[in-house]
Order: C-alpha cells, then structure tokens, then sequence
C-alpha cells in the first residue's frame, strides 16, 4: 500500500478522529473508508445525522447513569414481565 501525506482543516481532522476513537478503528481505515464512498452515499451518510441531531439530547429527566445501568432501570419497570390478563 503506498503512502500519501495530506493536509486537512482542523474540523475535519477532528471528526476523523472522533470516528475512529468511537468505532476503535485507526484514522486511516475512516479516511479510507470515506474515500471509497461515493458522494451520494456520503450524502445519505451525514443526512442521516443530520435527521436526528437536534433530538440527541433532547429527553429531560432520566437518570444520568441511564447508559450503564439501563438493565438495572428496565428490570424495575417491569419491562419484558409477564403482564397479568
């Protein structure tokens, strides 16, 4: 595989960044990845996000460790119980 030294805005190396720490990928496997995209999938790819950005966030109330312990909380909701007829 050959070697290519590109330099990029600072935002777009922090997204890149942000991209690998999240999947546990190396920042050369995402900017391989995106290259082979083709523009209408990367398109479709942001817009997706873009569809549900506003809403990530946006329920008040829950417990701050909801994330880690969501098993603990769905077991005293009684979730996933048989429910009496």
């Amino acid at each position: 595989m050959k070697t290519i030294t590109v330099r990029l805005p600072e935002p777009l190396v922090a997204d890149i960044e942000a991209e690998s720490r999240g999947r546990k990928i190396s920042k050369s496997d995402v900017v391989r990845e995106r290259l082979q995209l083709t523009p209408r999938q990367r398109r479709r790819r942001m817009a997706s996000l873009d569809t549900i950005a506003d809403l990530i966030g946006s329920v008040g109330g829950l417990p701050t460790d909801l994330s880690t312990r969501k098993r603990a909380y769905l077991r005293a909701m009684g979730y996933g119980q048989k429910r009496p007829r």
